[in-house]
């Protein structure tokens, strides 16, 4: 199967990103880069959640409103919503209005504050999964991978919810702990070196 298709410019791309406009400067500027900000690590796996059973396209389409509503993803604001945040944020059609995806974030807000409590930062403790490059799949050729497994079944031993391995796994390579681009793929050179350059959270 061919998993790259040419893009504006002639250069091929991961071919998944030729069917939206909005995933082409999302696919070459962010997916795959290496990330430490804790912010960002928990609005991707909340957005990620949001996404379960849902298009990332929905997702990315109301990114901004979502980081609106819920302060820029600082998880110590969210760990303090209520009942009616809750409400409020059902009533918004900004966002995705499912109660259990919005419970959820306000309560992985908390898990969140835990983790920083207990190792220092989110980056320390997720980057403790990045895997092996021999142990990964070969690129695009899965939803799930060994670390994703291993990932998704710690964070739920600690209370985190929406986490299962496919949401962790898109998380995974959104945030460059593994590089999915494909081979051919004229993005995965310069998200490579920026793994190569990237300075690893010291494990908490």
């Amino acid at each position: 199967m061919n998993t790259t298709l040419p893009g504006p410019d002639g250069q091929l791309r991961c071919r998944w990103c030729a069917s939206a406009p909005e995933f082409l400067p999302y696919h070459d500027t962010e997916w795959g880069f290496p990330v430490k900000d804790d912010r960002r690590l928990f609005e991707k796996l909340s957005l990620e959640g949001f996404q379960s059973g849902l298009s990332w396209r929905t997702i990315l389409a109301k990114r901004e409103h979502f980081r609106t509503v819920f302060h820029g993803f600082d998880f110590d604001r969210v760990a303090r919503f209520t009942a009616r945040d809750v409400e409020r944020l059902l009533k918004d059609e900004g966002i995705v209005r499912h109660r259990g995806k919005i419970e959820a974030t306000i309560h992985n807000a908390a898990r969140a504050q835990e983790m920083v409590q207990q190792h220092g930062s989110i980056a320390a403790f997720m980057w403790q999964y990045e895997p092996q490059p021999e142990d990964l799949p070969a690129p695009r050729t899965a939803s799930t991978s060994a670390a994703s497994i291993a990932l998704s079944k710690d964070l739920k031993k600690r209370g985190w919810k929406f986490v299962g391995p496919t949401t962790v796994y898109a998380f995974m390579q959104a945030m460059g702990l593994v590089n999915d681009h494909a081979e051919d793929c004229t993005v995965r050179a310069r998200v490579e070196e920026a793994r190569r350059q990237f300075k690893r959270p010291a494990p908490g």
